[in-house]
Parts: structure tokens; sequence; C-alpha cells
């Protein structure tokens, strides 16, 4: 059960997922940020218990469809994917509710409050990330089971909501899919990937592009940057531009692009959850570097799996080093390579998830 816009292909979705017994898509726009429609979204929900984030996500459709299927006794579990889903699942039906929590959604607002320079949108993004704590404490307590993707949002979500019964299962990736590749690197580049849509993996390449990139110019002239991602915003592509940055815009493969790069960037600045980029980067044969915010929630190890730094001035320093050393390089790309294969693949994790959910689908029984 999913929702698609005027744009998506929903049968070409449910082709891609084909193991799927049935796929449901419902036709659904959500505000885009600075329309009047996402004004008047905000406004509402100013008038309700629910975040921006989540009312505008309110699906009337997806709701009724779910409540259908438990109306004909047709679902054993339902999994509400990200905290978004779960005010569109009846969670009184009978019906166990898995919420899966991809994030601590109140630390990337928290986070995304910290950063932002002017004030009067910074007192905004405090009610907003107050109040999607009080509505993230909501769904632990008020589904059967919260699934983290880490040992530290687990610990985070399980201190907001005591009562909560709250797992983590870590952050999988498909090996044979991400695994290295002949094609020649190409000297200088470095690519960052992620959904361009999402505002954190914008702040991070906008701050990037803004005050690391030229010091690493300095030294390195010659280092290019790719942004691999759907939906970058007209505002990041005009910032881009006049830095020669490439940005691709949504793309049906990654992995070209990461088998061009000499090293993957992960300059975040603000999130929340594990970043999936960073093992399918490292599943692909890449030296990665990172922030510690965008490391964060993975078990790795900096120096030996991946290298961390922070701030423009040891992010920069770290490229220059790191692209003046295959060697140690290729040390990171192999020693993260083999982690992930040995502990992160989706073989062991789906294994452990399909365990929670069957001891949710036993305590309905």
């Amino acid at each position: 059960m999913t929702t698609h816009g005027p744009a998506d292909d929903p049968a070409a979705l449910a082709r891609e997922l084909g193991h799927c017994e049935r796929v449901i898509s419902v036709p659904h726009r959500a505000p885009k940020q600075g329309s009047a429609a996402f004004a008047a979204a905000v406004l509402r929900s100013w008038l309700s218990r629910l975040p921006v984030d989540l009312w505008k996500w309110r699906v009337a459709g997806v709701r009724q469809a779910v409540s259908e299927l438990v109306g004909r006794n047709e679902a054993d579990v339902i999994v509400a994917d990200f905290l978004t889903g779960v005010p569109n699942v009846p969670l009184d039906a009978g019906v166990p509710v898995v919420f899966f929590a991809h994030n601590v959604e109140h630390q990337i607002w928290r986070r995304l409050a910290e950063v932002e320079p002017r004030s009067w949108r910074r007192r905004l993004l405090e009610i907003e990330w107050r109040k999607m704590r009080r509505e993230e404490q909501w769904a632990c307590e008020h589904t059967a089971l919260t699934v983290a993707v880490s040992r530290d949002d687990r610990d985070r979500l399980a201190a907001d909501a005591p009562t909560a019964t709250v797992v983590d299962v870590p952050t999988g990736v498909d090996v044979e899919y991400f695994n290295p590749s002949a094609t020649p690197q190409v000297p200088g580049r470095l690519v960052f990937s992620g959904s361009m849509d999402w505002y954190p993996n914008e702040d991070a390449i906008l701050h990037f592009v803004a005050e690391t990139l030229p010091l690493v110019r300095r030294e390195r002239p010659d280092v290019t940057l790719t942004v691999v991602g759907r939906r970058p915003s007209r505002k990041l592509r005009t910032a881009v531009e006049q830095a020669g940055v490439i940005v691709t815009g949504t793309v049906d493969d990654v992995r070209p692009y990461l088998a061009e790069a000499e090293l993957y960037v992960v300059p975040l600045r603000v999130g929340g959850g594990t970043r999936l980029k960073i093992f399918e980067a490292l599943a692909a044969g890449k030296a990665v570097l990172s922030t510690r915010i965008g490391a964060e929630g993975l078990d790795v190890e900096d120096g030996r799996h991946l290298a961390l730094a922070d701030g423009p001035e040891a992010f920069s320093r770290a490229v220059i080093s790191l692209l003046a050393d295959p060697g140690r390089r290729r040390a990171l790309a192999e020693a993260g390579r083999d982690m992930v294969q040995a502990r992160f693949s989706w073989a062991r994790v789906t294994k452990v998830f399909d365990q929670y959910l069957e001891q949710a689908r036993n305590r309905r029984a």
C-alpha cells in the first residue's frame, strides 16, 4: 500500500515489486514547500496535534483501503513505514501494527532548527520538532512494536516512550547489486547520492559547495562533484551551477556514478536514523568520507571502514589527503566492503525483521 504522484507510474511500481502478492497505490499530491498549498497545510496543522510533515501525508484513500483489507481479514500484520504512515492505518482494528521508524524524526527537525540562520524560521521549526516528538512518542506507545534502524535510535525512542516495545534491526544493503566495478575512476571525482527532495541532503550539498569545496579547490582545482538523486530543487541547481557541480536528477541506476568516484562524500549536518547511502557506497567498494552525523547510528570504525571529519576545514583537509593517497582509499574500501558483506547483507537483516513480524503476529493470535 503506497501513494503515487501525477508523474509516477503505479503500474511500473507494481512490476518492480513483482514479489508482492498485490501492490495498491493511491493517487496523492503532497504540497511542496514554498507553495500556497503548503502554507495552507502549515496553518491547518497548527489547529491539530500533527506537525505539518505528517499532516500533508494524511491520505484518506490509503486509510480506507487498509481498513477494507483488515475488514476482509486479509492482513496478519500492518507495517507503518516511517512515521508518516502511522496516521493512515487503523490502530484499533484488532490487527497488530508495527511502526518501522527509519529515523528519529523529531531529532532531524530539531537539528534543522539548530542550523537555521533565520530567527522566524527557527521559531517555526522549534514548534514542529516538539510536535513531532509528541507524535513519535504517541506512535511508539500505540503500536504493537516499534522497529528502529540502529541501537542509538532504539534507545532514543525508548527513552521518550518507556511503555513501548522498541527493538532495532540494522540497515541492510543488497551486496549482490552493489559491488565493486571495473569502470575506471575519474581523477578527483567526488560523488554524493541521495534523494535531493529531502531537506537534510539539500542542506548538506548547499553547505558543502559554499564552504568546503572552495577550500578543496585551493589545492586541488581539478576536483569535481557529482550529486546523484531525485528531484533536486531549482534552488539547489542554481546554487551549485556556478561551482561546476554536476546534478543528475533522477537516474535509473546509481552504480555507474558510484563507479566513477575516487571518493564518496557524506557532508550531512542534519539527519537521523542510519544512512543507507554509506552502506551502498561501501558495498560498491568505495572509500567513504563522512561527517559524524552522516555516519551516526552505523556500527563502523573511523579510520578502518571509512573516514570521519566535521566542519569545512577538517572535511576539506580529509578530502585532499584521501585523494592524494590511493593506498589508504583502497584499504578503507576493502575493509568497508568486507564488513558490509559479513554483517549487513539483506539476507541477514531481513531474517531478523521477519522474526519480529512473526512475534507481532503471534501476539495477536
